[in-house]
C-alpha cells in the first residue's frame, strides 16, 4: 500500500463531497478515517466511490422555488447511533436546503458516544440548529427579515423532538454537556420549530449510514441532486 496513493484520491474525493456532492459525504467520512493506514480493501472501497462518481457524472444540484415549504430554509437532522464500531460514536449528519436544494451539509463523527438514540439524534439536531442559525445572521446582515421569524427543523425520532420541546423529558440526558440545551431555548424563543419527518422523507439519512440504491436514489431527489433533465438515475 506505500505506492497507491490512498491519500490523495481521498482528498480529491473529499473535496467533491464538500463542494457539489453530498450523496457521497457520508462513504468519504468512512475512507478517510483509514488515511494513516490503509489496507487493499479500503482502496477497494475508494475505486468503487469512483466508478459511482463515473456513472452519475451528470449529477448537479438544481434550486427551484420547493411548494411544499414556506420557509426560506428547511434543515433535515439524522443520526445513526453508535454506527463506529471501533469507538462506539455516532455518525451525526444534517442538510439545509434552500427551495428544492441543499446548500449545506455534514457528516461526522459525534465527539461524544451516546448512550441511547435519542441521544445521539438530539446531538445531531443541535449541530444542524447551530448551522440554521448561521444562515439566520448570514441572510438577516443581506437584507431579509428574520429576526421573528420560526425556522423548521425536521427530526425523525420523536423521543428526541421532545427533549426539545419540554424541559421534563431529560432524564436520561442529564450527563449532556450544557452545551447542548441550547436548541430546546430556541424552541422555547419560537427561533426554531423542531417537527417530525418520517424516515422514508429525510435526506439526510443518506449522510449517516451505507443505503440500498434506491434509497440513495430518494435521498438524492429529495436534496435537488439530479441530472439536467431533472431525474436521477
Amino acid at each position: 500500500m506505500r505506492t497507491v496513493p490512498y491519500a490523495h484520491a481521498v482528498g480529491s474525493l473529499m473535496y467533491l463531497a464538500i463542494s457539489t456532492r453530498p450523496d457521497i459525504a457520508y462513504s468519504v467520512g468512512v475512507l478517510s478515517r483509514f488515511s494513516a493506514n490503509p489496507g487493499p480493501q479500503h482502496w477497494a472501497a475508494v475505486k468503487h466511490l469512483f466508478r459511482y462518481l463515473k456513472g452519475t457524472l451528470d449529477y448537479k444540484l438544481t434550486y427551484s422555488p420547493d411548494p411544499t415549504s414556506s420557509s426560506l430554509f428547511t434543515t433535515y437532522s439524522d443520526a445513526d447511533h453508535c454506527g463506529c464500531k471501533d469507538t462506539g460514536r455516532s455518525t451525526g449528519a444534517y442538510v439545509v436546503k434552500m427551495g428544492t436544494g441543499a446548500i449545506s451539509w455534514s457528516s461526522k463523527l459525534q465527539g461524544i458516544v451516546a448512550l441511547s438514540t435519542t441521544e445521539a439524534e438530539y446531538v445531531a439536531a443541535c449541530s444542524a440548529g447551530c448551522e440554521l442559525e448561521f444562515f439566520r445572521k448570514l441572510f438577516t446582515e443581506l437584507g431579509y427579515n428574520l429576526t421573528s421569524t420560526t425556522l423548521p427543523l425536521y427530526v425523525d425520532n420523536q423521543s428526541a423532538i421532545s427533549v426539545a420541546r419540554n424541559p421534563e423529558h431529560h432524564g436520561r440526558m442529564k450527563q449532556l454537556d450544557n452545551k447542548y440545551f441550547w436548541l430546546r431555548n430556541f424552541v422555547q424563543k419560537k427561533k426554531i420549530a423542531v417537527e417530525y419527518c418520517p424516515t422514508d422523507k429525510m435526506p439526510a439519512d443518506v449522510l449517516t449510514k451505507a443505503l440500498s440504491p434506491v434509497k440513495t436514489l430518494d435521498c438524492c431527489r429529495m436534496m435537488g441532486l439530479t441530472t439536467s433533465g431533472g431525474s436521477v438515475k
